[in-house]
């Protein structure tokens, strides 16, 4: 990496180990940067290669895994998706009503996931009806593929990161959400990432997907109204930070990691 992106990323990540600049007393710890690619930090190639569809396959193809639907809510699964104080705000211009019935726990063999739905996704499919391998892993299981991932060496005092490993269809992605901040690397494939700060809510509706977002939704937004915008290329790390309003789209069939910060 070059000396001038180091410099960019370890400004941008000084939040993460500086307190806050508020009120004393005010809670501590902040990471409200804006967020920074970075590209170097680590060494992934054994982790990339174990990533291999055939490696995976051979590895995992008969563990079972939980899916998740490709909605702002997939992380809520078989329970009635509802945006709380501590979750998400009801999306500006919300033109239907917050879903209410639940989505259930898909669970099927891995091998089964890769051979039968990793596929391009249907443009006209709603999120609730897309399924989605992102989150849900099974630690003990997959342990002997994530002791050989090295995530970027910054982090939050006090905490331990905590790591998603996903695999999809070009097209793919989930659509508007925050949580707290951490990183997200593309093993294999292209992502693309589209984030506004916490303070400026984007105009979506929770159970479309990304894909549909980009052809409805986007192309009518006046300059002043579009999200930041990047491509994560294989090998990359996008740093996401806290409560940054972030949708998703795989360019390509790709296999990723996030390291959430707690």
């Amino acid at each position: 990496m070059a000396p001038g992106s180091w410099l960019l990323a370890l400004w941008a990540l000084a939040a993460l180990v500086l307190p806050s600049s508020g009120e004393e007393g005010d809670g501590g710890w902040y990471a409200f940067v804006r967020p920074v690619i970075l590209q170097g930090l680590t060494d992934n190639s054994r982790f990339r290669a174990l990533c291999s569809r055939d490696r995976l396959l051979a590895s995992f193809g008969d563990r079972v895994v939980r899916l998740s639907t490709a909605n702002t809510y997939s992380y809520r699964k078989g329970e009635p998706p509802h945006p709380g104080p501590a979750c998400l705000p009801t999306p500006r211009r919300l033109q239907q009503p917050v879903l209410t019935r639940p989505f259930p726990a898909v669970d099927l063999p891995f091998q089964e996931y890769v051979e039968q739905l990793l596929h391009p996704q249907d443009p006209t499919s709603l999120g609730n009806d897309t399924l989605y391998f992102f989150g849900d892993n099974n630690f003990t299981e997959w342990s002997s593929l994530f002791r050989h991932y090295s995530p970027p060496p910054f982090g939050l005092p006090g905490t331990a990161p905590a790591y998603s490993f996903g695999i999809a269809g070009a097209g793919s992605g989930v659509p508007f959400h925050w949580h707290g901040p951490g990183y997200s690397e593309v093993i294999y494939g292209r992502k693309r990432w589209f984030l506004y700060p916490p303070e400026k809510t984007p105009e979506f509706h929770p159970n479309k997907t990304t894909l549909a977002w980009l052809r409805d939704t986007y192309p009518a937004l006046p300059p002043s109204a579009r999200p930041l915008e990047c491509t994560i290329q294989a090998g990359e790390v996008l740093y996401f930070p806290d409560r940054w309003w972030h949708a998703t789209l795989n360019l390509d069939t790709s296999v990723f990691i996030s390291t959430f910060l707690g």
